[in-house]
């Protein structure tokens, strides 16, 4: 009796064991498109693996010293006298092309420390690319300079498609143009993520700290570079991690063949998702809402500050299912709140990203901000969309962002009273549960 007992028993454990196996390689394979090929796979699985070994012999040949293709006295200046910028430094081999055979061009911006994801945004997207890179004294501009052409040297699409501009600012000026011919020359093409690693090691906390303070990141200012140096008839304006969906190029170029805005005040909203690091980019829209009803993705900045996406209105946008491949408007922005900042595609007429606000906060919202009371539509477009990775948290945002958003926020009562005399307009009411504090009435 007791040896049946036990051989039951043991039966049941195994049996349980068996189950749970089953059932973890089952939501493995659910969490994973095996369609997607190892090439365009997301880089915060692929590429950022931790290692500082990123020197080999012989990865790809350098000839000599690389071409310095601009001289450090020359540039030009912003309005202000504060930062330097050199267009067109390094230009893709087909951008003028690509900007001829599609109508919209993506522009983006970036710091050495996320510019890696061009890699991923140059296999989604088919078209043109202008993208400002910003970098401050010898050390960090010019190891930007060797990164960049790093990127050039191992990835073929940003070569081809990558428009590069560069701007440091006047106050921590490089003192000359150097890239590492022997460095370059030994670097593993198979570990972008590492190099920018290995590029950044030297700034401790406290040092990357006083630098955060001390030079603060131009977003504006490198949106606008961006943004100008386009050639196609519509700017797609995008952080650098934000990532397109595939295909999204030619679908753009379909739908602008039969949708005209009249009075020309219109945008394009994209819908963008923040994307468990554990999974795939989905294929396509049916495979993100699968994966948000599992809440692996969820509406970009939804935790960390609502209102960035709120007027989008993802829960229409997430209603329609089935609603076939071929881009086109889902449903119009009827609630457009302060503080919304949507990525949107429109045409290079939009106002200018006003650069008083200088880091973080109140960058992009005010220029939308100023979209909406210049008269303009916002329209969200389905089945395209944008996804940023990671699924972002309040407790993982560095204190010197709040600080710059506080800055900021004091420069926006004087912004707010110029936009007031200039379209003759009362601003749309705030928000009244979390709004930021000491932002006070309108």
């Amino acid at each position: 009796m007791t040896h049946r007992i036990c051989r039951l028993w043991n039966l049941s454990v195994i049996t349980v064991l068996a189950l749970t196996f089953y059932n973890i390689f089952l939501a493995f394979r659910l969490n994973r498109d095996q369609e997607c090929p190892r090439a365009i796979i997301t880089p915060r699985r692929d590429f950022q693996r931790l290692t500082t070994k990123v020197i080999k012999e012989n990865v790809f040949p350098t000839q000599g010293e690389p071409h310095i293709p601009f001289d450090i006295n020359l540039g030009r200046w912003d309005n202000k006298l504060e930062y330097k910028y050199f267009d067109n430094v390094f230009l893709g081999a087909q951008f003028s092309n690509l900007s001829k055979k599609h109508k919209t061009c993506l522009a983006a911006q970036s710091s050495l420390d996320k510019i890696f994801s061009i890699i991923q945004v140059a296999n989604h997207w088919d078209g043109p690319i202008s993208l400002a890179a910003f970098g401050s004294g010898d050390e960090e501009f010019n190891n930007l300079l060797l990164y960049t052409t790093y990127l050039r040297e191992c990835f073929p699409k940003v070569k081809e498609k990558v428009n590069f501009h560069f701007a440091f600012p006047k106050n921590h000026a490089p003192s000359r143009i150097f890239i590492n011919a022997s460095l370059l020359s030994k670097l593993d093409c198979d570990n972008p993520y590492g190099l920018v690693m290995q590029l950044s090691k030297n700034k401790d906390r406290k040092k990357m700290m006083r630098w955060k303070n001390q030079v603060i990141y131009p977003q504006n200012h490198l949106r606008n570079l961006a943004r100008k140096n386009c050639q196609s008839d519509f700017v797609f304006l995008t952080d650098i991690d934000i990532i397109p969906s595939y295909g999204m190029t030619q679908q753009l170029d379909d739908f602008f063949e039969s949708e005209h805005c009249e009075n020309m005040l219109c945008a394009f909203v994209i819908p963008t998702f923040e994307l468990d690091e554990r999974v795939r980019f989905p294929p396509n829209k049916s495979e993100l809402l699968r994966l948000a009803d599992k809440g692996l993705a969820r509406p970009f900045h939804q935790k960390v500050f609502i209102f960035n996406q709120f007027a989008t209105n993802f829960t229409r946008w997430q209603d329609t299912r089935n609603d076939g491949p071929d881009v086109h408007i889902n449903h119009q922005v009827t609630n457009f709140e302060f503080l919304y900042e949507p990525f949107y595609v429109a045409k290079d007429t939009v106002p200018p990203h006003d650069e008083r606000f200088v880091g973080y906060g109140y960058t992009r919202n005010t220029q939308v901000y100023e979209m909406f009371l210049a008269g303009y539509q916002f329209y969200v477009l389905s089945p395209i969309f944008t996804i940023h990775w990671g699924l972002q948290l309040k407790k993982t945002r560095p204190p010197w962002r709040e600080s710059q958003n506080t800055k900021n926020m004091k420069k926006f009562k004087e912004f707010k009273r110029e936009l007031l005399v200039k379209y003759k307009k009362n601003p749309v009411k705030k928000p009244e549960v979390g709004f930021p504090v000491g932002m006070g009435k309108f």
